[in-house]
């Protein structure tokens, strides 16, 4: 039986193969991204954690953000972005402290150290970006 003999796959087949293709270049990107940043000591999440903190200021306008707020513009688990930014805060790119209006919530906010080497990879990542997302899709 032909693919187009297959019951149900005619329009969703195309929906699957621009899925492939999106998951493709995903994977691609983050694999060369990975790669460019290794030698600063960073991974592709590291660099979205570091983007996230470095862009502007939080929800209520000061310059720490709440773990929850991180979470809602990178895609990790809750665990797993735990666990990055507790390495981020042993490596000095990023300092810790609890929430005063919530003592269970943890505030994050960019070092010093963190912002200079933010600065300085942030022309590889986008390099890296250009590259990856202009050429089209590759086979």
């Amino acid at each position: 039986m032909t693919a187009a003999e297959r019951p149900g796959d005619g329009a969703g087949q195309g929906l699957v193969e621009r899925w492939r293709d999106l998951l493709a270049v995903h994977a691609r990107t983050v694999c060369e991204l990975d790669r460019a940043l290794h030698r600063h000591g960073l991974g592709a999440s590291d660099f979205e954690v570091l983007g996230v903190l470095a862009a502007g200021t939080s929800a209520d306008g000061g310059p720490a953000y709440r773990v929850q707020e991180i979470a809602e513009r990178v895609h990790l688990s809750q665990s797993a972005l735990s666990r990055l930014i507790a390495r981020l805060d042993r490596d000095g790119l990023v300092e810790r402290c609890l929430c005063p209006e919530d003592r269970r919530g943890v505030r994050v906010s960019l070092t010093a150290k963190g912002r200079d080497l933010h600065g300085r990879v942030l022309p590889l990542q986008r390099a890296v970006l250009e590259r990856t997302l202009t050429d089209g899709p590759r086979t």
